[in-house]
């Protein structure tokens, strides 16, 4: 069998295990969020935490919420690291130093982990599974919860209240995140994943010396980091490691842990809403991009010319040879168009054009499908400026689901669009003209702007996969890629909340013989363009000066 053929029929394969479970995830997840019954182990988590979960929330106070979690948590975790000297089960690590703990701190409460250290050389046992596996799934909780709070921005009216934050965080992660890990983990342990609390020992030898690993309990935090769209992995080579990713059939299946909340928060959208067909626009919309990019993704890494690419029927430089460039390609867009950042194999060893593809997919806003709930909540701020744009062209007021996008909602959503390019591009040039920074740049000329467009970019946009080649464990680095991470994360959340308690407020509006049907082929074509004409003007002249440049070079 072909490589190509191989790929094909993996893609073929991950596609009929989405779509097995699409519907009955979504409807599971809009029957979390609608239900007005409480667990009994929620109802010792409110009393522990004080809050009251049937308290309906405006705006306002569920971005209170939100914004206060989030700031213990990463207080918390800062703490925890600058403690680990003292705490049991820490390997004999020494504590972290001050700017990464800050950065490991904002990237694990932002749902980006991104790390500029090596896992097993520096995490003991207790900040591995009492600080960042926490997080990997109460983070993921908070994107759900604020997906959700726009959506019933939509499904109400008359009312500016959003649900309760403290009742969607607990449900989120109870009810969906842990059993689905549950499962996810015993998969992965079957497939030879490790799950331990081992301490360090020695193993076999190599180039005349033996090597040292640690245990850790890998499998069940690599489960979460891929369902919760986090990516930071237990051992520096993340998901190319074989404790974390042993097999071709567990990397296939962390592929579809990555894409499977993401896909089937689409159906829990038209469920809520009460319009399933409305879901499968979107759903659509970042099918064709996923798949687009995909396709492109294995071509360049197929195609590219030269004797030594011949010779191995493809770019296979930082690639495991266990999972090939098919496999590689596949994981590789997964994670660059969520918000997931695992890697299985070297992002930086792409070709100049694979390596904007990956480039590309974050800067589209991670929405296709994007996060858990980051990529839902993206694609409905786009949904809405493609209605505002068809507006404008038949010279009519634009509506979406029976909700009137006036001025007020138009710069909510501006607003959201226009916060991650700033992030950036600013943090970019800025690195690019101080002299301190460039120090960091393995690679000169295209490839090392790349380097650090790659890191910003991955950082703002909550991503967390990097091209290696920079060493980011600097003061600079940390502190503005930490800066970045943070207000990437919640400065959107601000206007996605207040643009949902905006359209709580409305009174619905009766559709019309005029107005725009957003469930029909021609508006998925609208939103796709709208997508990447958005993107290619704000990031076209930064990718001409590295990617591009690179590609065309080669």
């Amino acid at each position: 069998m072909s490589p190509v053929l191989a790929g094909v029929l993996q893609l073929l394969a991950l596609i009929a295990a989405l779509a097995l479970a699409y519907r009955p995830l979504g409807d599971h997840m809009a029957r979390v969020y609608s239900s007005e019954k409480h667990y009994k182990p929620e109802k010792w988590i409110y009393k522990a935490i004080g809050a009251n979960p049937n308290t309906e929330m405006r705006w306002p106070a569920y971005l209170r919420g939100v914004l206060a979690f989030s700031a213990v948590s990463v207080l918390f975790l800062y703490a925890l690291q600058r403690a680990q000297a003292v705490l049991p089960g820490s390997l004999g690590f020494s504590a972290i130093d001050p700017d990464q703990a800050f950065n490991t701190a904002a990237s694990f409460v932002a749902n980006t982990n991104w790390q500029s250290y090596y896992g097993e050389q520096a995490m003991g046992h207790v900040v591995q599974t009492g600080g960042l596996a926490v997080q990997n799934f109460v983070s993921a909780a908070v994107g759900m919860a604020v997906a959700v709070a726009l959506v019933r921005g939509f499904a109400r009216s008359r009312t500016g209240e959003l649900g309760n934050f403290w009742s969607d965080l607990v449900r989120g992660t109870v009810r969906i995140l842990l059993p689905l890990s549950v499962i996810g983990a015993i998969v992965l342990v079957a497939c030879g994943a490790i799950q331990n609390f081992a301490g360090i020992h020695e193993v076999g030898q190599f180039m005349g010396g033996t090597q040292q690993w640690n245990g850790g309990a890998v499998a069940s935090q690599e489960v979460i980091k891929e369902l919760g769209t986090n990516g930071g992995g237990y051992f520096n080579a993340n998901s190319a490691h074989p404790f974390e990713n042993p097999t071709p059939f567990s990397n296939l299946f962390e592929v579809f842990l990555i894409l499977l909340i993401p896909f089937a928060m689409t159906r829990t959208f038209g469920r809520m809403v009460g319009n399933l067909r409305q879901g499968y626009a979107i759903l659509a919309t970042m099918g064709i991009i996923w798949i687009v990019f995909t396709g492109l993704m294995m071509w360049t890494e197929f195609t590219h010319h030269g004797p030594a690419l011949d010779a191995a029927g493809g770019a296979m430089e930082g690639k495991e040879t266990r999972y090939g460039i098919a496999a590689s390609s596949i994981f590789s867009v997964a994670t660059t168009l969520t918000s997931t950042g695992a890697v299985n194999s070297f992002h930086s060893s792409y070709t100049g054009l694979g390596g904007g593809i990956q480039l590309l997919g974050m800067q589209l806003g991670e929405i296709a499908p994007g996060g858990v709930g980051s990529g839902l909540y993206g694609m409905l701020i786009m949904a809405i400026i493609a209605v505002f744009i068809a507006g404008l062209m038949v010279g009519r007021t634009p509506e979406y689901l029976g909700k009137k996008i006036g001025t007020r909602q138009i710069k909510f959503a501006a607003c959201y669009i226009l916060i991650t390019p700033a992030l950036v591009l600013c943090f970019t040039a800025a690195a690019m003209a101080l002299p301190t920074p460039g120090n960091s740049m393995t690679n000169s000329g295209a490839h090392g702007f790349s380097e650090i467009l790659y890191a910003y970019t991955s950082g703002a946009n909550n991503n967390g996969s990097a091209f290696a080649g920079l060493n980011a464990d600097t003061q600079w680095f940390n502190s503005t890629i930490g800066i970045a991470m943070l207000l990437g994360r919640f400065l959107p959340m601000v206007f996605v909340l207040a643009l949902a308690g905006s359209l709580a407020e409305q009174k619905p509006v009766p559709e019309t013989a005029g107005t725009l049907r957003t469930d029909k082929p021609l508006y998925a074509g609208l939103l796709v363009g709208t997508i990447v004409i958005i993107t290619g003007l704000t990031y076209f002249p930064a990718l001409a000066l590295g990617p591009l440049a690179e590609g065309l070079a080669s």
